[in-house]
């Protein structure tokens, strides 16, 4: 039995879509030959992070979330406070580095849960489907003997009829069904976040990955849950979420492109990136700061080759050089 999701396309959802269309499409060609998109993806990812951990709950703040991202230790925050959110970083590179597969698996699903649950579910096991009944809110989930072949009903939408629609409408379909399913234990909420972001990533369309679209669900958290229960109340109609989530989509992409003319007005060198640089650059991002050694070890390269490609970096304020001269590091400047 196909999964067939139930939705009109409404005026206000067909606008919706177009703004966002032409939101995307501003950014994509100021982002041809621009040095901002590797701060702006750290400061995505870390916006991401902390959004998608603070609507279930976990307290840190966006700064102490930004100092995990770029690996320094926290003085207040426990220990599980602060794994929800390093789990969230590795979930995030997982879909990162799969962001262009076309079919996805029931491995693939297991995979991610697995690395954004681990060692923090209250029930359950980290990369495994449920085997529980569940209640959540006013919805009851399937039955835990329904999960398997319900996620294999949507796997296969995912793969093959998503693409017939807008990555605005497809992400927020997702998103809805895998909630609705619920098919971990614990943890479905940043599974299925995750899970929308990924389509938007496997379609081209955020693909520079620069936007935070969990901000706006956490910003106001009561409007998220209740996007949620509509559906619900309307017989499974997704028409309402879809314009939901579209109009989320649409704010984004407006903070998005405030965030890129903040980054542009910094410095008035443009730079088309090399693809070491963008290699270089994507060291950084992943490791939060390097050492000259480090940086050139990793490239394989010579001190003198790592120091021309960091040279127009240095330039064009894309990246700084923090400490003293015999102990400094490089790293990503943030705006």
């Amino acid at each position: 039995m196909a999964y067939v999701p139930q939705f009109t396309i409404s005026p206000r959802l067909l606008s919706l879509v177009e703004q966002a269309a032409v939101l995307r499409e501003r950014i994509q060609g100021a982002a041809v030959a621009v040095s901002w998109i590797p701060a702006l993806q750290q400061d995505s990812r870390t916006r991401n992070g902390h959004a998608s951990t603070a609507i279930e709950g976990n307290p840190l703040a966006l700064e102490q979330v930004r100092a995990l991202e770029e690996g320094r230790e926290l003085s207040t925050g426990d220990a599980r406070q602060q794994r929800e959110v390093l789990n969230y970083f590795a979930g995030l590179r997982y879909v990162e580095k799969h962001a262009k597969t076309n079919t996805i698996r029931h491995e693939d699903i297991l995979a991610l849960h697995r690395l954004l649950a681990d060692t923090v579910m209250d029930q359950g096991d980290a990369g495994h489907y449920r085997t529980i009944g569940l209640s959540v809110g006013k919805h009851v989930p399937p039955p835990a003997e329904d999960v398997s072949a319900l996620m294999l009903e949507l796997l296969e939408w995912w793969s093959r009829k998503s693409v017939e629609l807008s990555p605005v409408l497809s992400s927020a379909i997702l998103h809805h069904q895998f909630e609705w399913i619920h098919p971990f234990a614990d943890g479905n909420g940043p599974t299925g976040r995750a899970l929308a972001l990924w389509e938007l990533y496997r379609r081209g369309y955020d693909s520079h990955h620069i936007f935070s679209v969990d901000e706006y669900y956490w910003e106001d958290r009561p409007a998220y849950y209740k996007a949620f229960e509509d559906v619900r109340q309307s017989g499974a109609d997704l028409t309402g979420w879809l314009e939901y989530c579209a109009e989320g989509l649409r704010q984004t992409l407006e903070r998005t492109w405030t965030r890129a003319q903040s980054y542009t007005g910094k410095s008035k060198k443009k730079l088309v990136l090399r693809p070491r640089q963008e290699q270089l650059l994507k060291l950084l991002r992943d490791h939060g700061s390097l050492s000259p050694a480090e940086l050139w070890d990793s490239l394989a390269i010579s001190r003198q080759g790592a120091m021309d490609l960091l040279h127009p970096l240095l330039e064009a304020g894309l990246v700084e050089k923090v400490g003293s001269k015999k102990t400094g590091r490089y790293k990503l400047k943030h705006p």
